[in-house]
């Protein structure tokens, strides 16, 4: 494993807002800051923030060919799929495949995300 590296930063603070960038399509609802990659695989780890009122009907349902986990850090994020709030400390250890999503927060959530990356 070939895993990016950084000594403590704070992602939330505001001298860090520049590593933010919008999801394409989203902006304005949906940004993230990578915290970490794996530059063999592709995986990452990340914060995903959701701002209050975002919405991802429009891009439907997901899944990924590779495993994923989340844990919800504060706020609250609905998931069409499970037709459940998540709320913070709900997570997920998702298997390959799985479908999730569509997502809507009506007062914004933030998302700590492990994606490992596509499995050849």
């Amino acid at each position: 494993m070939n895993r990016t590296t950084a000594t403590y930063w704070n992602p939330l603070s505001e001298d860090h807002r520049h590593r933010w960038r919008w999801l394409e399509g989203l902006e304005g609802q949906v940004e993230e800051v990578i915290l970490s990659r794996d530059l063999s695989t592709g995986g990452f780890t990340r914060l995903t923030r959701f701002h209050p009122g975002a919405d991802t009907r429009a891009f439907g349902s997901t899944s990924h060919p590779h495993p994923e986990e989340i844990l919800i850090v504060s706020g609250r994020l609905w998931d069409e799929a499970f037709g459940l709030w998540l709320e913070p400390g709900h997570t997920a250890s998702r298997p390959p495949g799985e479908i999730h999503g569509p997502f809507r927060s009506d007062e914004g959530c933030l998302v700590l995300d492990v994606t490992y990356g596509p499995v050849a």
